[in-house]
């Protein structure tokens, strides 16, 4: 725009400067679109942060529950933990797909009042019975809010914005891993394990209070909502399989009952497969699979998880039961693995850019599999931390940065952009059944120790868990084709 000048030349006084002019219409709109960009972001990001933060601080919290119902079996008490990530891992494509056809603001604010509420009703359980049964009411609310937050953040951005949002939004997990051991410990230590469900309440007032009012509804109409017997049957298969093994160490690997719950854990998964392929309206698309890539992403997530979980969770109940650490002392003790995480995953994500996703993942199983191997030779009754724990938490924390963020990269770059978010969706899935396993796993190979002695050696069969796990996701990642984005060279 000309700046007007009097007759002589000079710039006209009566003439707003252009730093002085009033926003034009087009900048006006503009400025708009990125305040609601950052604010649905921010939005988005707190939610998915409180369902994240929920896994890791429960984690910590499984002492203190332990006491409080302290007639209850481990085993029992493992749904706790295991009922919301199967329900969470069975409803998330679903939901998704819910939140597609019905609206993603609308099931963003449903599902978060869903997870707030029943946060609430955990707190205030009476027995593990009402605990379990609010878990999983609770896993709902975050099976709902989770992909329909991606799906808002989705089309709040403009395309070229949007690597750096996805971004932002996913590493709500990794601060969830960074701050789940200490917070989660601090709670427990100011008011016990009730707090840890009544921290919810504020982020639920926050993100369902200014959701209402900032967030723009958007939905495809199309979309089909996945039949019933669908999501029962993957949810039934995983429950079954989880309930197997968690009683394993009661019942022994070869009861009946044991051989019967895995059994018809994978009849019903073999049912789920065979209604997937010939109903109209599935809970997963099985032709995704077709996809060599997507295959073995999502058998090494599974490995890994299973690990993961089986490193977290085990890390815990070693330094309290074992080393005899408060909770408090044992959630910092695990805090260099979750922040070393936090710092390299960045970094790592820049490094697959140049060399692809293979290379750091075949080298992630392996780290991985060293701090386990670390655990199994240096570990026992002595409470040297910073010779034989520290050395072990950087090695499993260095190959959880390595390996879970490229596995969501090789599952989104196996198939089509418009195929992405289901695709990341189900291999969320798959993660949260990996740890469901890794749960039951840790339960089982426990036990219940009557010595010393025996617990040492329970908990060697768990880092050895460890070990396999990541060797199992590095060879996992041997058939995966991943190439380095490709760099334009200027003419």
């Amino acid at each position: 725009m000309t700046q007007l000048t009097t007759p002589t030349g000079e710039p006209d006084p009566s003439d707003p400067t252009p730093n002085e002019r009033p926003p034009q219409p087009a900048t006006a709109h503009a400025d708009d679109t990125a305040r609601h960009a950052r604010a649905t972001l921010a939005i988005a990001s707190l939610a998915v942060l409180a369902t994240f933060l929920d896994t890791t601080v429960l984690f910590v919290a499984f002492g203190d529950i332990a006491r409080s119902f302290d007639t209850v079996s481990p085993a029992q008490l493992s749904w706790v933990l295991n009922a919301y990530t199967v329900v969470v891992a069975a409803l998330l494509v679903p939901a998704g797909k819910v939140a597609d056809r019905v609206g993603h603001k609308r099931v963003f604010l449903a599902g978060s009042i869903l997870f707030t509420v029943a946060s609430v009703a955990c707190a205030a359980a009476p027995t593990a019975a009402v605990l379990v049964a609010f878990r999983v009411v609770q896993a709902a609310g975050a099976a709902a809010l989770i992909p329909s937050s991606f799906a808002l953040v989705l089309r709040a951005f403009p395309k070229e914005r949007l690597p750096v949002a996805i971004a932002i939004w996913g590493a709500s997990g990794a601060i969830a891993g960074a701050l789940g051991p200490t917070l989660g410990a601090a709670l427990i230590e100011l008011s016990g394990w009730r707090l840890v469900f009544l921290i919810n309440i504020p982020v639920g007032l926050v993100t369902v209070g200014l959701g209402t009012r900032v967030l723009r509804e958007s939905l495809d109409p199309t979309a089909r909502i996945p039949a019933p017997f669908g999501v029962a049957a993957i949810a039934a298969a995983g429950a079954l399989v989880s309930l197997g093994v968690v009683q394993s160490d009661t019942w022994g690997w070869t009861d009946t009952g044991t051989l019967a719950a895995i059994g018809a854990g994978l009849v019903t998964l073999a049912a789920f497969i065979a209604h997937q392929r010939r109903t109209a309206a599935p809970v997963l698309d099985l032709d995704m699979f077709a996809s060599g890539n997507f295959r073995w992403a999502n058998a090494a997530t599974l490995a890994f998880g299973l690990a993961f979980a089986a490193m977290f969770f085990g890390s815990i109940l070693f330094l309290t039961d074992v080393w005899g650490w408060s909770t408090l002392k044992a959630g910092l003790g695990v805090s260099p693995g979750p922040l070393l995480v936090a710092v390299l995953a960045p970094r790592f994500g820049r490094l697959a850019a140049r060399v692809g996703q293979r290379p750091l993942l075949l080298a992630g199983g392996v780290v991985f599999a060293l701090g386990g191997l670390w655990r199994v030779l240096m570990l026992d009754a002595g409470t040297d931390y910073l010779v034989d724990y520290l050395p072990s938490i950087l090695f499993t924390g260095t190959g959880v940065a390595l390996c879970f963020p490229q596995l969501s990269s090789a599952v989104g770059q196996s198939l089509a952009p418009n195929r992405a978010g289901v695709g990341g969706a189900a291999s969320q899935a798959v993660r949260q059944f990996g740890g469901t396993l890794g749960v039951a796993l840790t339960i089982a190979l426990l036990g219940q120790p009557a010595t010393l002695a025996d617990a040492l050696g329970r908990f060697d069969r768990v880092w050895w868990l460890l070990v396999a796990g990541g060797l199992l996701t590095a060879l996992l990642s041997l058939p995966l084709r991943t190439r380095p984005a490709p760099v334009e060279v200027p003419a």
